[in-house]
């Protein structure tokens, strides 16, 4: 759907009007005071029935652990399958299918020892044959994976995403049945964090070989992890059920799982309040007001280690080699009216890339702390020396997946780059694959809409993005000064001096102004007063395991 962008003013103004009123019409929630009825008179009861019901977002595209993208196939992922490492409900690092790990005195060699009782949902034990078979899986250029630039840390693994070495040469040993060595480039301080990613979890080799790409598939499917799939409903739910032969599986609780795919956030939230739903993926911007009022005991907003971003495709005009209109364009965006009236959830505005992680110094430019005035004055100024005025305004699209939210950003920075500039924007929106796909070709000359979240606590899980040679990296943005000083800060062994050679890459990064920093995420969802084990953490990581239903 095109849309083209007129009154932008008018409709601004009435989709930043908060709704007071309520969803519908002020009726209260069906789920009134649940919170007296939950528990049963002790409080701790569980459900005769384990059921657990989640908004995710999206379809995903694939439950293949090493090709599938976006945080609604990660979800899923994380109770399909299990790492070398897990993560307790507070984001700790714990261990997972390696009951413990040794690492060398020169932090470069890590030695995992796997559970004996560890079995594959067929029953085959789990052994570190199938996560060194897994880790050259995702590494192998064949797999197609988009995400194999976050293994680069292992030894030879750049060159054989590259086609320069075999995946034999990864460095990765099954050393016997039960120990596993991963060989690394240099000290890597975020290394079992990685390790939860779904680039790094195993799969099982006889139904890849058997299936191919369709192993992931309901009927198919062999797992790891605390539950198997079911069944996949497209455009409708994925079904999870409890696996008996998980190695923990005497104290896992919930006995089924839906993740249902819901992008109309008003529709997810009626669900919710007609409790269909346990857990909410997110909320309507619009509603907020109206669930704070009315749902205060179920909302939770929490810090999440994620930046939302505009980004330019900088390899075709009229991005390319422009970067007085990037950054003209960039300015123009007045992040306190975007946080403050469109979000309001309690997003901080972004002008640099990184989010705060310990250990950090944040960058910004120097005119993040002048007045939105001063920067719509510069943001003139170099929009008309990059060629552009009224007589001859710019004319692009911006590009947003299907999506309320992500409608009425769009909706308010089309209005701020016509009013301070003269910008004629049109939208379109496209489903999530479809989207996807469009923003990989880098054959639009539009500007997208983008978020990322932080695979891992560390500043290089957003740095690494952008890399010339990251398979993620949509802008198509490349700078060999940016990418010499990451690959020197991988190789730094001392943190503090490590973080600094980062700072000084982010520096590059905005003064290239890539893209435009829009704001930090917090996450903002409901969660029903029965849904024990839920716990906020920074990477918004939970496992259902964890979870408990009580009676209610």
């Amino acid at each position: 759907m095109n849309i083209l962008v007129k009154n932008m003013v008018v409709l601004t103004a009435a989709l930043l009007i908060g709704s007071c009123s309520g969803p519908d019409s002020g009726s209260e929630p069906n789920s009134s005071n649940p919170a007296a009825r939950v528990g049963g008179q002790s409080g701790n009861e569980l459900a005769e029935r384990q059921v657990f019901r989640k908004g995710n977002g999206a379809e995903p595209q694939t439950l293949d652990p090493h090709r599938a993208e976006g945080v609604p196939s990660s979800n899923i992922q994380r109770d399909l399958f299990e790492g070398l490492t897990s993560e307790a409900p507070n984001g700790k690092i714990i261990p997972g299918a390696a009951e413990r790990w040794d690492i060398s005195d020169d932090l470069r060699v890590y030695t995992f020892y796997l559970r004996p009782d560890a079995r594959w949902s067929n029953g085959d034990p789990v052994t570190a044959h199938d996560f060194e078979y897994s880790l050259k899986r995702s590494v192998d250029p064949a797999t197609l994976s988009r995400y194999s630039a976050i293994l680069y840390p292992i030894e030879n693994a750049e060159a054989v995403a590259n086609g320069k070495k075999s995946p034999q040469a990864l460095g990765v040993t099954a050393l016997d049945d039960l120990t596993l060595e991963i060989r690394l480039n240099a000290p890597t301080p975020y290394f079992l964090g990685l390790l939860t990613h779904s680039t790094t979890l195993p799969v099982h080799q006889a139904s890849v070989e058997k299936y191919g790409s369709k192993f992931s598939r309901a009927g198919n499917l062999v797992n790891n992890g605390a539950y198997t799939l079911d069944a996949w409903v497209v455009q409708s739910h994925i079904k999870l059920v409890r696996n008996p032969m998980y190695w923990d599986n005497a104290r896992t609780t919930v006995e089924e799982v839906y993740y249902y795919a819901i992008e109309n956030q008003d529709a997810e939230l009626k669900r919710y309040r007609a409790d269909e739903l346990d857990f909410t993926y997110e909320l309507p911007y619009k509603q907020l007001t109206w669930v704070r009022n009315n749902l205060a005991g179920e909302l939770v907003i929490a810090p999440y280690l994620g930046s939302y971003f505009y980004g330019f495709n900088v390899t075709r005009p009229p991005f390319r080699d422009n970067r007085n209109l990037r950054l003209a364009l960039s300015m123009a965006v007045d992040r306190d009216i975007i946080t403050g009236k469109v979000t309001g959830a309690g997003e901080i505005p972004a002008y640099g890339w990184i989010p705060a992680v310990t250990g950090y110094r944040q960058q910004k430019p120097e005119w993040a702390d002048w007045t939105q005035q001063q920067r719509n004055a510069e943001a003139k100024r170099l929009y008309r020396e990059a060629g552009y005025s009224d007589e001859k305004p710019l004319e692009v699209e911006i590009l947003y997946n299907t999506h309320q939210n992500h409608k009425r950003i769009a909706v308010a920075i089309a209005s701020m780059w016509k009013q301070s500039l003269g910008v004629k924007v049109s939208l379109v929106n496209q489903e999530w694959k479809v989207f996807l796909e469009t923003r990989k070709a880098k054959q639009t000359t539009k500007i997208y809409r983008a978020g990322w979240i932080g695979d891992y606590n560390d500043p290089n899980s957003f740095a690494e993005l952008r890399l010339s040679y990251n398979k993620q990296n949509d802008t198509g943005y490349g700078n060999p000064e940016y990418d010499a000083l990451l690959e020197q800060a991988a190789q730094e062994g001392n943190l503090k001096k490590r973080a600094e050679l980062i700072e000084a890459a982010e520096r590059i990064l905005i003064d290239d102004a890539v893209s435009i920093p829009i704001y930090f995420y917090v996450t903002k969802r409901l969660v029903k007063p029965w849904v024990r084990g839920f716990e906020p953490n920074i990477l918004d990581h939970h496992y259902t395991k964890d979870i408990q239903i009580l009676k209610h």
